[in-house]
């Protein structure tokens, strides 16, 4: 007999689901999507383990990460999964949570569970996690609950006096009971709806530096002066002068406004607007390179604004998250305004995502992005929790557009939104002459928030820093507890925003 323990991938489908459906006979809708196990594969191919005996697959186990205090003791399965579309995961969380495990009724002899869940610690040390965590179900405990409470029905078992196939098994792997959860997982008849919360420490674990220990998160915001500069190299200097100073406060992000080095199209001007546009995306790469060492020298994630970029004929605006591990992301702005297609036959973006950052998730959109709710929504269905907003606008009635929709996306997404644009005026070049401007940071509407649900704003059209602290915990708590709740009390039985298909 060979036995081999490895990653699951998406070409074992056919016998996962043959094995789900012989562990799980009694129980409807027990096979896991193709979807799913795409979806799982992609997003973290190390936690999906499964064992094969002479070639057949024979058990696994799958797994998540999480950011554990968004979530508590206090939460249901479709909470933490994110209804099954693992939006929570988060490369940068603290927690290995376990979603399924299952061993095909022929081969549970062998003790294949152990060996699943010794690779999942071992994962957990690998990866540096504080704990595995798991909601595990008690299916015995229909044939107890006319006589037993949940509380001592877990007692005897843990006592050895009753059996239960999955809470006897967790206990005898040194995973501890910490709660019960009632309507944890719907529709599980055999429990009741009840589970058992259970832990295993990590001994080893050492908390990250830069790591969301806390929820209390720094953001620092730019209100950019634009003015006539001489190179690329006074450019920097400005960049560098901003992000020392918010770095000095030791923020955790610094945000740059939309198109913030557009003093640089200067020397291009005798050109039209959109040739003048695609000289300055020259200069973007060089750009980026720079600031992602600043973001790593002064220990601060970097939203540089935006920057056009030139792709196969196509002009893109494009804002890059700049980690201060030294990772790059981007985001290419989706809604392109009427004049940003007559000036510069800008393109929009084909992608709609999340971020993971060593304070949790964020999400980036550009200027009248934010007019469009469904986008945001989206990014929130991903489990955002601060939506940053670069914008550019000349005039004070465009603004307030982007100002009164940040705010609204703030309330109806339990979220915070951060925004940042340029002021001033910039002479000498086509279409970028005058700028209005004010940097803000919106919260929910709630008790736990501040009553007109700004947490932060600038001074109108004045050069300046905007030092704004956000808690990420008054959100869970807005989420569970709120007057409102904007996000749990959405009629989903009659409308959805769905994101389609994207590359």
């Amino acid at each position: 007999m060979q036995v081999e323990i490895r990653k699951l991938s998406i070409d074992d489908y056919d016998e996962l689901a043959e094995a789900m459906q012989k562990a799980y006979p009694d129980i409807d809708d027990n096979v896991w999507s193709k979807r799913n196990i795409q979806k799982l594969t992609s997003i973290f191919a190390e936690g999906q383990i499964c064992i094969l005996v002479d070639g057949k697959l024979a058990a696994a186990a799958l797994s998540i990460i999480v950011q554990y205090e968004l979530f508590g003791d206090q939460h249901t399965y479709n909470e933490i999964t994110g209804n099954e579309s693992f939006n929570t995961h988060s490369n940068n969380g603290n927690v290995l949570y376990g979603i399924e495990v299952f061993v095909d009724p022929e081969f549970r002899a062998l003790r294949l569970g152990r060996r699943l869940y010794d690779a999942r610690k071992e994962l957990c040390e690998i990866l540096n996690l504080k704990s595995i965590i798991v909601g595990g179900r008690i299916p015995n405990y229909h044939l107890y609950s006319k006589e037993l409470s949940p509380r001592q029905y877990i007692t005897k078992v843990r006592n050895k006096e009753i059996y239960d196939p999955v809470l006897s098994f967790q206990i005898g792997n040194n995973f501890s009971p910490v709660k019960i959860l009632k309507g944890y997982l719907k529709g599980d008849s055999e429990s009741e709806e009840y589970a058992v919360l259970l832990q295993w420490n990590n001994i080893y674990y050492t908390a990250k530096k830069n790591t969301m220990q806390d929820s209390v998160i720094r953001l620092g915001l730019i209100q950019w002066q634009m003015r006539s500069l001489k190179n690329l190299e006074d450019f920097y200097k400005q960049v560098e002068f901003f992000v020392d100073a918010v770095a000095g406060y030791q923020s955790d992000f610094c945000l740059f406004p939309e198109l913030f080095n557009t003093p640089l199209l200067a020397p291009f001007n005798h050109l039209n607007e959109r040739e003048s546009m695609e000289k300055l995306s020259e200069l973007t790469e060089e750009i980026k390179e720079k600031i992602s060492e600043f973001a790593v020298s002064y220990n601060v994630n970097i939203i540089s604004g935006s920057m056009p970029i030139l792709e196969d004929g196509k002009l893109y605006n494009v804002s890059y998250l700049l980690h201060r591990d030294g990772k790059i992301d981007e985001y290419r702005k989706v809604h392109i305004t009427p004049n940003e297609r007559k000036y510069y036959g800008m393109t929009g973006g084909n992608e709609i995502r999340v971020f993971d950052t060593d304070c949790g998730k964020i999400g980036i959109i550009i200027c009248y992005d934010v007019e469009f709710p469904e986008l945001p929504r989206l990014l929130a269905d991903q489990g955002m929790k601060i939506l940053f907003v670069p914008y550019l606008t000349d005039t004070q009635n465009a603004y307030t557009r982007v100002r009164h929709c940040a705010a609204a996306r703030a309330i109806e997404n339990e979220c915070y939104v951060a925004i940042a644009g340029c002021v001033g005026n910039l002479p000498g070049v086509n279409n970028m002459d005058i700028q209005f401007g004010q940097a803000a940071v919106f919260t929910p509407s709630d008790f736990a928030f501040p009553s007109n649900a700004i947490k932060g704003e600038a001074t109108p059209n004045t050069e300046m820093t905007l030092i704004v602290d956000v808690d990420l915990n008054l959100l869970k708590e807005l989420h569970h507890n709120g007057a409102v709740r904007t996000l749990s009390d959405r009629r989903q039985d009659l409308y959805d925003v769905i994101l389609r298909n994207q590359n």
